[in-house]
């Protein structure tokens, strides 16, 4: 291959790189094309084809590794939790008596309603008790009692 097409395929390939991470945003293929840009430094140097594609790896694995789980925290730092994510953690009313034997219960949280069982199969908890949701199984909410600090 001339000494152009070199450079003209690793920057092709940054484009492309970059432009399928910029489509996707799931941190996958900005590292490939950190590995990509490296290569290019070599290519216009006149490096060795296999010295080029081996920075290429490199570069790209070296990057994977060592930094996508910085970028992941970084990102999810400032993520808000669903609707039903920030549920976890709140207090809630039995509205209807909640007994996993019989597969009953209910409970109102923030003004909507929701099917609850208990975290503990052998506890049943009465209506109008206040709860603590725990979890969340698909649409029900799993829900404890409420631990109450003791009185001084």
């Amino acid at each position: 291959m001339g000494t152009l097409s070199m450079p003209l395929i690793w920057g092709i390939t940054i484009v492309i790189l970059l432009m399928v991470e910029a489509a996707t945003m799931g941190l996958t293929t900005i590292w490939f094309a950190g590995g990509a840009a490296a290569a290019l430094v070599l290519a216009l140097l006149h490096a060795p084809i296999w010295l080029q594609i081996g920075v290429f790896v490199g570069i790209s694995i070296l990057l994977l590794f060592m930094t996508r789980p910085l970028a992941q925290a970084f990102m999810t730092r400032n993520r808000t939790k669903t609707n039903a994510e920030s549920l976890i953690g709140q207090e809630a009313v039995v509205i209807d008596r909640i007994d996993n034997v019989q597969g009953t219960g209910h409970v109102r949280i923030g003004g909507m309603e929701w099917t609850a069982r208990s975290v503990r199969a052998d506890q049943t908890i009465e209506k109008n008790e206040i709860v603590m949701v725990r979890a969340i199984e698909g649409v029900k909410l799993i829900v404890g009692k409420r631990i109450t600090e003791p009185e001084a």
